[in-house]
């Protein structure tokens, strides 16, 4: 069964969040980099439309309580 876009969207903010976490703690990002703007660059076109803060905060607010059990 082929993921949704939402679902899609989900997996890449996840993977997203990792990433700039790890770039981020190797000092690796350009400054004044947010996650949102990294995010936002990782997030492809067709469901970029789809894609709100609400969601990366979801998803983030996940993820940090997921790893912090």
């Amino acid at each position: 069964m082929p993921l949704s876009d939402k679902e899609k969207m989900v997996a890449i903010i996840s993977n997203g969040i990792a990433v700039f976490s790890l770039l981020q703690e190797r000092e690796e990002l350009p400054k004044n980099t947010t996650m949102y703007d990294f995010i936002l660059k990782v997030i492809p076109e067709g469901i970029k439309d789809q894609l709100s803060v609400e969601i990366i905060d979801e998803v983030f607010q996940y993820v940090s309580a997921a790893h912090s059990s």
